[in-house]
């Protein structure tokens, strides 16, 4: 079954070369969200299996960790992993110490590290059956 991927704060280009990349690599249906009212309503609506947030949201150049604070801190949303999309490890860190998973920059788009970690949110049953083999 396609997974469903939440891409927040990403202006059009970034967000067709993400979507490219998710499609090609994990066969994923890539949603687009602007800002947290947008995504909000997206989760609300729509089954997701991971956000991925800006760092600086494309739309006002906002924070994108408030993103992640937000949904790290709500019960029904909190089980879905994030992760931020930035080039800084200190950022990357930041979002980790709220519950993110560690992300990618947009530089790492088609590095290995990036598949794999996009892997262990949306394909852990391959994982499950790499490490029983």
């Amino acid at each position: 079954m396609p997974k469903t991927i939440l891409d927040v704060g990403n202006c059009g280009p970034d967000h067709a070369a993400l979507s490219a990349m998710l499609r090609q690599g994990f066969d994923a249906e890539v949603l687009q969200a602007d800002q947290w009212s947008d995504a909000i309503a997206t989760l609300q609506t729509r089954h997701v299996d991971l956000v991925l947030v800006n760092r600086k949201l494309d739309i006002d150049y906002s924070d994108g960790i408030e993103i992640i604070r937000r949904l790290k801190a709500d019960p029904v949303f909190q089980s879905i992993p994030v992760m931020m999309i930035t080039n800084y490890a200190e950022h990357q860190q930041a979002a980790v110490a709220l519950g993110a998973e560690y992300g990618f920059g947009k530089l790492e788009l088609r590095a290995p590290e990036t598949k794999e970690r996009l892997a262990r949110c949306l394909c852990p049953e391959s994982k499950e059956v790499e490490n029983e083999a």
